[in-house]
Protein backbone atom coordinates (compact mmCIF):
# COMPACT_ATOMS: atom_id res chain seq x y z
CA UNK A 1 0.00 0.00 0.00
CA UNK A 2 1.23 3.47 -0.86
CA UNK A 3 1.83 5.86 1.98
CA UNK A 4 1.32 9.59 1.48
CA UNK A 5 4.04 11.91 2.76
CA UNK A 6 3.07 15.52 3.37
CA UNK A 7 5.91 17.21 5.23
CA UNK A 8 9.66 17.65 5.06
CA UNK A 9 9.92 16.09 8.52
CA UNK A 10 8.16 12.93 7.33
CA UNK A 11 10.48 12.76 4.31
CA UNK A 12 13.59 13.25 6.46
CA UNK A 13 12.39 10.40 8.69
CA UNK A 14 12.07 8.21 5.60
CA UNK A 15 15.66 8.96 4.65
CA UNK A 16 16.77 7.85 8.11
CA UNK A 17 14.56 4.76 8.34
CA UNK A 18 14.64 3.27 4.83
CA UNK A 19 17.74 2.10 2.98
CA UNK A 20 15.83 2.02 -0.29
CA UNK A 21 12.38 3.29 -1.31
CA UNK A 22 10.37 4.57 -4.24
CA UNK A 23 8.83 8.02 -4.20
CA UNK A 24 6.30 9.56 -6.56
CA UNK A 25 5.47 13.22 -7.04
CA UNK A 26 1.84 13.11 -8.15
CA UNK A 27 -0.39 15.86 -9.52
CA UNK A 28 -4.02 15.50 -8.51
CA UNK A 29 -5.26 17.29 -11.63
CA UNK A 30 -3.14 15.84 -14.44
CA UNK A 31 -4.37 12.85 -16.46
CA UNK A 32 -0.79 11.78 -17.25
CA UNK A 33 -0.02 11.83 -13.53
CA UNK A 34 -3.13 9.76 -12.87
CA UNK A 35 -1.91 7.11 -15.34
CA UNK A 36 1.57 7.14 -13.76
CA UNK A 37 0.04 6.82 -10.29
CA UNK A 38 -1.89 3.74 -11.41
CA UNK A 39 1.30 2.13 -12.78
CA UNK A 40 3.16 3.03 -9.58
CA UNK A 41 0.38 1.64 -7.42
CA UNK A 42 0.20 -1.57 -9.46
CA UNK A 43 3.97 -2.01 -9.17
CA UNK A 44 4.03 -1.39 -5.42
CA UNK A 45 1.18 -3.83 -4.77
CA UNK A 46 3.00 -6.66 -6.51
CA UNK A 47 6.51 -5.74 -5.27
CA UNK A 48 6.22 -5.02 -1.58
CA UNK A 49 9.91 -5.62 -0.85
CA UNK A 50 10.59 -1.98 -1.77
CA UNK A 51 8.49 0.54 0.19
CA UNK A 52 6.59 3.05 -1.94
CA UNK A 53 5.59 6.56 -0.96
CA UNK A 54 4.11 9.56 -2.71
CA UNK A 55 3.19 13.19 -2.32
CA UNK A 56 0.41 15.18 -3.91
CA UNK A 57 2.11 18.22 -5.42
CA UNK A 58 -0.89 20.48 -4.79
CA UNK A 59 -0.87 19.56 -1.09
CA UNK A 60 2.89 19.53 -0.53
CA UNK A 61 4.53 22.03 -2.86
CA UNK A 62 7.29 23.00 -0.36
CA UNK A 63 8.27 19.35 0.09
CA UNK A 64 8.23 18.76 -3.66
CA UNK A 65 10.53 21.75 -4.18
CA UNK A 66 12.84 20.64 -1.38
CA UNK A 67 13.20 17.18 -2.91
CA UNK A 68 14.08 18.73 -6.27
CA UNK A 69 16.74 20.88 -4.59
CA UNK A 70 18.13 18.17 -2.34
CA UNK A 71 18.63 15.65 -5.13
CA UNK A 72 19.34 18.25 -7.85
CA UNK A 73 16.65 16.82 -10.08
CA UNK A 74 14.44 19.29 -11.92
CA UNK A 75 10.87 19.09 -10.61
CA UNK A 76 8.36 17.38 -12.84
CA UNK A 77 5.05 15.77 -12.09
CA UNK A 78 4.48 13.02 -12.28
CA UNK A 79 7.98 12.06 -11.28
CA UNK A 80 9.20 8.82 -9.72
CA UNK A 81 12.45 8.51 -7.81
CA UNK A 82 14.33 5.58 -6.39
CA UNK A 83 16.14 6.63 -3.22
CA UNK A 84 18.97 4.41 -2.01
CA UNK A 85 21.14 5.21 1.01
CA UNK A 86 19.94 8.81 1.01
CA UNK A 87 20.64 9.46 -2.70
CA UNK A 88 18.40 9.48 -5.74
CA UNK A 89 19.83 6.72 -7.92
CA UNK A 90 17.09 6.78 -10.58
CA UNK A 91 14.23 8.98 -11.71
CA UNK A 92 11.65 9.09 -14.46
CA UNK A 93 8.77 11.32 -15.36
CA UNK A 94 5.49 11.34 -17.23
CA UNK A 95 4.90 8.38 -19.57
CA UNK A 96 8.25 6.83 -18.57
CA UNK A 97 6.75 5.80 -15.21
CA UNK A 98 5.64 2.26 -15.97
CA UNK A 99 5.60 -1.07 -14.24
CA UNK A 100 8.48 -2.09 -16.53
CA UNK A 101 10.61 1.00 -15.82
CA UNK A 102 10.08 0.63 -12.07
CA UNK A 103 11.00 -3.06 -12.24
CA UNK A 104 14.18 -2.23 -14.20
CA UNK A 105 15.13 0.56 -11.81
CA UNK A 106 14.91 -1.76 -8.82
CA UNK A 107 16.79 -4.63 -10.46
CA UNK A 108 19.56 -2.31 -11.69
CA UNK A 109 19.99 -0.75 -8.25
CA UNK A 110 19.98 -3.72 -5.89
Amino acid sequence: MLKKIDTLEQFEDLLKQEDKFLFLKHSLTCPISHAAYQEYEKYSESNQSVPAYYLAVQDSRPLSNEIAEKFEIKHESPQALLIKNGSAVWNASHWKITNRSLTSAISENL
